[in-house]
Protein backbone atom coordinates (compact mmCIF):
# COMPACT_ATOMS: atom_id res chain seq x y z
CA UNK A 1 0.00 0.00 0.00
CA UNK A 2 1.47 3.35 -1.05
CA UNK A 3 2.13 5.92 1.72
CA UNK A 4 -0.38 8.73 2.07
CA UNK A 5 1.13 11.95 0.72
CA UNK A 6 1.06 14.88 3.15
CA UNK A 7 2.39 18.40 3.05
CA UNK A 8 3.64 19.05 6.62
CA UNK A 9 3.64 16.47 9.41
CA UNK A 10 4.26 17.04 13.13
CA UNK A 11 4.81 13.91 15.21
CA UNK A 12 4.03 14.64 18.85
CA UNK A 13 1.25 16.78 20.28
CA UNK A 14 2.98 18.41 23.24
CA UNK A 15 3.95 22.08 23.54
CA UNK A 16 6.91 21.85 21.13
CA UNK A 17 4.90 20.01 18.50
CA UNK A 18 1.87 22.29 18.74
CA UNK A 19 4.06 25.38 18.49
CA UNK A 20 5.74 23.96 15.39
CA UNK A 21 2.33 23.12 13.91
CA UNK A 22 1.11 26.67 14.48
CA UNK A 23 4.13 28.19 12.76
CA UNK A 24 3.78 25.83 9.80
CA UNK A 25 0.06 26.58 9.46
CA UNK A 26 0.61 30.35 9.68
CA UNK A 27 3.10 30.01 6.84
CA UNK A 28 0.41 28.43 4.68
CA UNK A 29 1.36 24.77 5.01
CA UNK A 30 -1.28 22.05 5.32
CA UNK A 31 -0.45 20.55 8.69
CA UNK A 32 -1.20 17.16 10.22
CA UNK A 33 -0.35 16.51 13.89
CA UNK A 34 -0.23 12.87 15.02
CA UNK A 35 0.16 11.63 18.59
CA UNK A 36 0.35 8.16 20.13
CA UNK A 37 -2.02 8.98 22.97
CA UNK A 38 -5.82 9.41 22.87
CA UNK A 39 -5.47 13.16 23.44
CA UNK A 40 -2.82 15.85 23.04
CA UNK A 41 -0.66 17.55 25.64
CA UNK A 42 -0.67 14.79 28.28
CA UNK A 43 2.51 15.93 30.06
CA UNK A 44 1.46 19.58 29.70
CA UNK A 45 -1.81 18.79 31.50
CA UNK A 46 0.02 16.80 34.18
CA UNK A 47 2.33 19.77 34.84
CA UNK A 48 -0.72 21.98 35.26
CA UNK A 49 -2.16 19.88 38.07
CA UNK A 50 0.07 21.59 40.61
CA UNK A 51 -0.15 25.03 39.00
CA UNK A 52 1.19 25.49 35.49
CA UNK A 53 4.58 27.21 35.72
CA UNK A 54 4.87 28.78 32.27
CA UNK A 55 8.17 30.61 32.54
CA UNK A 56 10.43 32.64 34.86
CA UNK A 57 10.42 36.44 34.88
CA UNK A 58 14.09 37.37 35.21
CA UNK A 59 16.79 39.14 33.18
CA UNK A 60 17.51 37.46 29.85
CA UNK A 61 21.15 36.72 30.66
CA UNK A 62 20.27 34.94 33.90
CA UNK A 63 17.40 33.08 32.25
CA UNK A 64 19.55 31.72 29.43
CA UNK A 65 22.36 30.78 31.86
CA UNK A 66 20.02 28.23 33.47
CA UNK A 67 20.51 26.01 30.42
CA UNK A 68 24.20 25.50 31.26
CA UNK A 69 26.14 23.87 28.39
CA UNK A 70 23.20 24.28 25.99
CA UNK A 71 22.86 28.01 26.68
CA UNK A 72 25.00 29.02 23.71
CA UNK A 73 23.03 27.28 20.99
CA UNK A 74 19.61 27.76 22.60
CA UNK A 75 20.19 31.49 23.19
CA UNK A 76 18.88 32.73 19.80
CA UNK A 77 15.69 30.67 20.20
CA UNK A 78 15.14 31.87 23.77
CA UNK A 79 15.83 35.45 22.75
CA UNK A 80 13.20 35.16 20.01
CA UNK A 81 10.67 33.52 22.34
CA UNK A 82 11.59 34.03 25.98
CA UNK A 83 9.70 34.86 29.17
CA UNK A 84 8.04 38.02 27.85
CA UNK A 85 6.91 36.30 24.67
CA UNK A 86 5.57 33.28 26.58
CA UNK A 87 3.46 35.58 28.72
CA UNK A 88 2.16 37.38 25.64
CA UNK A 89 1.38 34.04 24.01
CA UNK A 90 -0.71 32.95 27.02
CA UNK A 91 -2.57 36.26 27.09
CA UNK A 92 -3.23 35.91 23.37
CA UNK A 93 -5.02 32.66 24.17
CA UNK A 94 -7.22 34.43 26.70
CA UNK A 95 -5.25 33.33 29.77
CA UNK A 96 -4.06 36.16 31.99
CA UNK A 97 -0.89 35.46 33.95
CA UNK A 98 0.71 36.58 37.21
CA UNK A 99 4.24 36.51 38.59
CA UNK A 100 4.87 34.98 42.00
CA UNK A 101 7.37 36.20 44.58
CA UNK A 102 10.04 33.83 43.21
CA UNK A 103 9.64 35.19 39.67
CA UNK A 104 7.75 32.15 38.45
CA UNK A 105 4.92 32.95 36.04
CA UNK A 106 1.56 31.15 36.18
CA UNK A 107 -1.82 31.47 34.48
CA UNK A 108 -4.35 33.08 36.81
CA UNK A 109 -6.47 29.94 36.35
CA UNK A 110 -3.50 27.89 37.68
CA UNK A 111 -4.42 25.12 35.23
CA UNK A 112 -3.19 23.91 31.87
CA UNK A 113 -6.54 22.74 30.50
CA UNK A 114 -8.06 26.17 29.63
CA UNK A 115 -4.85 27.18 27.88
CA UNK A 116 -4.65 23.92 25.94
CA UNK A 117 -8.31 24.08 24.89
CA UNK A 118 -7.88 27.61 23.58
CA UNK A 119 -4.69 26.65 21.76
CA UNK A 120 -6.25 23.63 20.08
CA UNK A 121 -9.21 25.75 19.01
CA UNK A 122 -6.84 28.27 17.44
CA UNK A 123 -4.95 25.51 15.63
CA UNK A 124 -8.22 24.07 14.32
CA UNK A 125 -9.08 27.53 13.03
CA UNK A 126 -5.78 27.53 11.15
CA UNK A 127 -6.74 24.25 9.49
CA UNK A 128 -4.45 21.97 11.51
CA UNK A 129 -5.64 18.35 11.38
CA UNK A 130 -5.10 16.04 14.36
CA UNK A 131 -4.94 12.26 14.49
CA UNK A 132 -4.62 10.59 17.89
CA UNK A 133 -3.64 7.00 18.74
CA UNK A 134 -1.15 7.16 15.88
CA UNK A 135 2.14 5.77 17.22
CA UNK A 136 5.21 6.30 15.09
CA UNK A 137 7.15 3.04 14.67
CA UNK A 138 9.92 4.13 12.29
CA UNK A 139 10.17 3.82 8.53
CA UNK A 140 8.43 1.46 6.14
CA UNK A 141 9.91 1.66 2.68
CA UNK A 142 9.64 5.28 1.59
CA UNK A 143 7.10 6.21 4.23
CA UNK A 144 6.93 6.95 7.93
CA UNK A 145 5.09 4.04 9.55
CA UNK A 146 2.44 4.30 12.27
CA UNK A 147 0.43 1.87 14.33
CA UNK A 148 -3.13 3.20 14.34
CA UNK A 149 -6.58 2.01 15.47
CA UNK A 150 -7.10 0.88 11.86
CA UNK A 151 -3.82 -0.96 11.59
CA UNK A 152 -0.47 -0.04 10.09
CA UNK A 153 -0.45 3.16 8.04
CA UNK A 154 2.33 5.06 6.28
CA UNK A 155 2.69 8.76 5.52
CA UNK A 156 4.93 10.51 2.99
CA UNK A 157 5.25 14.16 4.12
CA UNK A 158 7.15 16.85 2.30
CA UNK A 159 8.44 18.16 5.63
CA UNK A 160 8.35 16.69 9.14
CA UNK A 161 8.86 18.07 12.64
CA UNK A 162 9.58 15.52 15.37
CA UNK A 163 8.48 16.54 18.87
CA UNK A 164 8.30 13.21 20.69
CA UNK A 165 9.74 14.24 24.04
CA UNK A 166 12.46 12.63 26.08
CA UNK A 167 12.59 9.30 27.90
CA UNK A 168 10.70 9.90 31.12
CA UNK A 169 6.98 9.59 31.85
CA UNK A 170 6.40 6.66 29.49
CA UNK A 171 2.77 6.44 30.57
CA UNK A 172 2.28 9.93 29.11
CA UNK A 173 3.92 8.90 25.85
CA UNK A 174 7.52 10.01 26.47
CA UNK A 175 9.43 6.73 26.29
CA UNK A 176 12.39 7.49 24.01
CA UNK A 177 11.40 4.62 21.67
CA UNK A 178 12.34 6.80 18.71
CA UNK A 179 16.05 6.85 19.56
CA UNK A 180 17.16 3.62 17.82
CA UNK A 181 15.25 4.47 14.65
CA UNK A 182 17.04 7.80 14.30
CA UNK A 183 20.40 6.31 15.29
CA UNK A 184 20.02 3.69 12.55
CA UNK A 185 19.61 6.56 10.07
CA UNK A 186 22.83 8.25 11.13
CA UNK A 187 21.52 10.77 13.67
CA UNK A 188 24.00 11.32 16.52
CA UNK A 189 22.43 10.79 19.95
CA UNK A 190 23.60 11.27 23.53
CA UNK A 191 22.52 8.64 26.09
CA UNK A 192 19.40 9.46 28.06
CA UNK A 193 19.90 10.30 31.74
CA UNK A 194 17.43 11.53 34.36
CA UNK A 195 17.16 15.27 35.06
CA UNK A 196 15.06 17.05 37.67
CA UNK A 197 14.90 13.77 39.54
CA UNK A 198 14.60 12.68 43.15
CA UNK A 199 17.21 10.69 45.03
CA UNK A 200 16.80 7.25 46.57
CA UNK A 201 17.26 7.01 50.34
CA UNK A 202 17.08 3.93 52.54
CA UNK A 203 15.38 5.28 55.66
CA UNK A 204 15.01 3.82 59.10
CA UNK A 205 11.56 3.46 60.70
CA UNK A 206 12.37 6.66 62.63
CA UNK A 207 11.66 8.69 59.47
CA UNK A 208 8.17 7.39 58.65
CA UNK A 209 6.23 10.08 60.54
CA UNK A 210 7.99 12.74 58.47
CA UNK A 211 7.29 11.44 54.96
CA UNK A 212 5.63 14.13 52.87
CA UNK A 213 7.09 16.91 55.01
CA UNK A 214 9.20 19.73 53.53
CA UNK A 215 12.60 20.70 54.89
CA UNK A 216 12.62 24.48 54.50
CA UNK A 217 15.05 27.35 54.95
CA UNK A 218 18.13 25.26 54.18
CA UNK A 219 21.09 25.38 51.79
CA UNK A 220 22.06 22.38 49.70
CA UNK A 221 25.47 21.71 48.20
CA UNK A 222 26.75 19.24 45.61
CA UNK A 223 30.13 19.58 43.98
CA UNK A 224 30.88 23.28 43.52
CA UNK A 225 27.22 24.38 43.62
CA UNK A 226 25.28 25.65 46.60
CA UNK A 227 21.63 26.69 46.48
CA UNK A 228 19.11 28.06 48.96
CA UNK A 229 16.03 25.93 48.51
CA UNK A 230 13.74 23.41 50.12
CA UNK A 231 13.09 19.74 49.52
CA UNK A 232 10.63 17.06 50.57
CA UNK A 233 11.11 13.82 52.49
CA UNK A 234 9.32 10.83 51.00
CA UNK A 235 9.17 7.09 51.62
CA UNK A 236 11.43 6.60 48.61
CA UNK A 237 13.94 9.36 49.27
CA UNK A 238 14.20 13.12 48.79
CA UNK A 239 12.80 15.28 46.02
CA UNK A 240 11.78 18.84 45.22
CA UNK A 241 13.23 22.02 43.78
CA UNK A 242 16.46 22.06 45.76
CA UNK A 243 17.31 18.49 44.74
CA UNK A 244 16.37 19.08 41.11
CA UNK A 245 18.56 22.17 40.83
CA UNK A 246 21.61 20.10 41.80
CA UNK A 247 20.59 17.20 39.56
CA UNK A 248 23.55 17.40 37.22
CA UNK A 249 26.12 17.26 40.02
CA UNK A 250 24.25 14.56 41.95
CA UNK A 251 23.80 12.46 38.83
CA UNK A 252 27.55 12.56 38.31
CA UNK A 253 28.24 11.29 41.81
CA UNK A 254 28.76 14.41 43.94
CA UNK A 255 27.68 13.98 47.59
CA UNK A 256 24.65 15.92 48.84
CA UNK A 257 25.32 18.10 51.88
CA UNK A 258 22.63 20.11 53.68
CA UNK A 259 23.20 23.17 55.88
CA UNK A 260 20.17 23.23 58.15
CA UNK A 261 20.93 26.77 59.43
CA UNK A 262 22.38 28.77 56.53
CA UNK A 263 21.52 32.12 58.14
CA UNK A 264 23.72 31.48 61.18
CA UNK A 265 27.48 31.17 61.11
CA UNK A 266 29.29 28.41 62.97
CA UNK A 267 30.41 30.58 65.88
CA UNK A 268 26.93 31.98 66.52
CA UNK A 269 25.42 28.52 66.40
CA UNK A 270 27.96 27.09 68.83
CA UNK A 271 27.39 30.01 71.23
CA UNK A 272 23.62 29.56 71.15
CA UNK A 273 23.93 25.83 71.81
CA UNK A 274 26.42 26.38 74.66
CA UNK A 275 24.02 28.83 76.33
CA UNK A 276 21.29 26.24 76.74
CA UNK A 277 20.84 24.43 80.10
CA UNK A 278 23.03 21.34 80.39
CA UNK A 279 20.05 19.19 81.40
CA UNK A 280 18.23 19.71 78.09
CA UNK A 281 18.09 16.89 75.60
CA UNK A 282 20.00 17.36 72.37
CA UNK A 283 16.76 17.62 70.41
CA UNK A 284 15.45 20.31 72.75
CA UNK A 285 18.70 22.29 72.45
CA UNK A 286 18.54 22.19 68.68
CA UNK A 287 14.89 23.15 68.60
CA UNK A 288 15.15 26.00 71.11
CA UNK A 289 18.59 27.37 70.24
CA UNK A 290 18.48 27.01 66.46
CA UNK A 291 14.77 26.76 65.68
CA UNK A 292 15.04 23.44 63.88
CA UNK A 293 11.67 22.04 62.82
CA UNK A 294 10.68 18.38 63.36
CA UNK A 295 11.50 17.28 59.79
CA UNK A 296 14.95 18.87 59.95
CA UNK A 297 15.60 17.36 63.38
CA UNK A 298 14.58 13.94 62.12
CA UNK A 299 16.89 14.25 59.13
CA UNK A 300 19.79 15.27 61.35
CA UNK A 301 19.17 12.33 63.69
CA UNK A 302 18.89 9.97 60.73
CA UNK A 303 22.11 11.05 59.06
CA UNK A 304 24.41 12.04 61.93
CA UNK A 305 23.64 9.75 64.88
CA UNK A 306 24.92 9.68 67.53
CA UNK A 307 24.79 13.44 67.86
CA UNK A 308 27.57 14.95 69.96
CA UNK A 309 26.82 16.98 73.09
CA UNK A 310 29.74 19.35 72.56
CA UNK A 311 28.31 22.64 71.15
CA UNK A 312 30.99 23.11 68.52
CA UNK A 313 30.84 19.55 67.25
CA UNK A 314 27.05 19.67 67.24
CA UNK A 315 27.07 22.95 65.30
CA UNK A 316 29.40 21.37 62.75
CA UNK A 317 26.93 18.52 62.26
CA UNK A 318 24.05 20.94 61.68
CA UNK A 319 26.05 22.96 59.14
CA UNK A 320 26.96 19.90 57.05
CA UNK A 321 24.44 17.05 57.10
CA UNK A 322 25.64 14.54 54.53
CA UNK A 323 22.85 12.52 52.90
CA UNK A 324 24.14 9.11 51.89
CA UNK A 325 21.74 8.61 49.01
CA UNK A 326 21.52 5.57 46.75
CA UNK A 327 21.52 7.51 43.47
CA UNK A 328 18.77 8.99 41.29
CA UNK A 329 15.25 7.65 41.19
CA UNK A 330 14.47 5.62 38.02
CA UNK A 331 14.55 7.65 34.82
CA UNK A 332 10.86 7.09 34.13
CA UNK A 333 10.08 8.98 37.36
CA UNK A 334 12.21 12.00 36.42
CA UNK A 335 10.46 15.22 35.46
CA UNK A 336 12.69 15.43 32.40
CA UNK A 337 15.74 13.84 30.83
CA UNK A 338 18.98 14.96 29.31
CA UNK A 339 20.36 13.23 26.25
CA UNK A 340 18.78 12.68 22.87
CA UNK A 341 19.60 14.40 19.58
CA UNK A 342 22.95 16.15 19.88
CA UNK A 343 23.66 19.70 18.80
CA UNK A 344 26.10 18.41 16.18
CA UNK A 345 23.30 16.40 14.55
CA UNK A 346 21.27 19.57 13.88
CA UNK A 347 21.70 22.54 11.61
CA UNK A 348 20.91 26.11 12.67
CA UNK A 349 17.21 25.57 11.96
CA UNK A 350 17.03 22.34 14.00
CA UNK A 351 16.94 20.17 10.89
CA UNK A 352 18.57 16.76 11.20
CA UNK A 353 21.70 16.85 9.07
CA UNK A 354 21.35 13.14 8.28
CA UNK A 355 17.67 13.49 7.27
CA UNK A 356 17.01 16.59 5.15
CA UNK A 357 13.47 17.83 5.58
CA UNK A 358 13.11 16.36 9.07
CA UNK A 359 13.35 18.80 12.01
CA UNK A 360 13.27 18.18 15.77
CA UNK A 361 12.28 20.21 18.82
CA UNK A 362 11.57 20.09 22.53
CA UNK A 363 12.87 17.46 24.94
CA UNK A 364 14.09 15.24 22.10
CA UNK A 365 17.10 17.55 21.95
CA UNK A 366 20.11 17.15 24.24
CA UNK A 367 19.63 19.98 26.74
CA UNK A 368 18.51 20.23 30.33
CA UNK A 369 17.31 22.95 32.67
CA UNK A 370 15.87 23.14 36.17
CA UNK A 371 12.18 23.32 36.91
CA UNK A 372 10.72 26.78 37.38
CA UNK A 373 9.45 27.56 33.87
CA UNK A 374 12.68 26.87 32.00
CA UNK A 375 11.60 23.49 30.62
CA UNK A 376 8.32 24.67 29.13
CA UNK A 377 9.80 27.89 27.72
CA UNK A 378 12.53 25.99 25.87
CA UNK A 379 10.00 23.49 24.48
CA UNK A 380 7.88 26.35 23.14
CA UNK A 381 10.92 28.25 21.83
CA UNK A 382 12.49 25.28 20.03
CA UNK A 383 9.13 24.21 18.62
CA UNK A 384 8.56 27.69 17.24
CA UNK A 385 12.10 27.82 15.83
CA UNK A 386 11.81 24.42 14.15
CA UNK A 387 8.37 25.26 12.74
CA UNK A 388 9.60 28.51 11.24
CA UNK A 389 12.68 26.83 9.76
CA UNK A 390 10.60 23.96 8.37
CA UNK A 391 7.92 26.19 6.82
CA UNK A 392 9.85 27.10 3.63
CA UNK A 393 11.15 23.55 3.06
CA UNK A 394 10.03 22.29 -0.32
CA UNK A 395 11.95 19.04 -0.59
CA UNK A 396 10.49 15.61 -1.02
CA UNK A 397 10.02 12.79 1.50
CA UNK A 398 11.70 13.57 4.84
Amino acid sequence: MAPEARDALVIGGGPAGLMAAEELARAGRSVLVVDAKPSLGRKFLMAGKSGLNLTKAEPAERFVAAYAEAAGWLAPMLKAFGPEEVQGWARGLGQEVFTGSSGRVFPVAMKASPLLRAWLARLAGLGVEVRTRWRWVGWEGEGLAFDTPKGRRALAPRVTVLALGGASWARLGLDGAWAPWLAARGVALAPFRPANMGLCMIWSAHMRPHFGQPVKGVALSAGDRRVRAEFVLSARGVEGGGIYTLGRELREGAPLVVDLCPDLNFEEMAARLAARPARETTSARLRKALGLKPAALALLQECARPLPRDPERLAACVKAVRLEHAGPRPMDEAISTTGGITRAALDEGLMLRALPGMFAAGEMLDWEAPTGGYLLTACLATGRWAGQAAAPWSGEMS
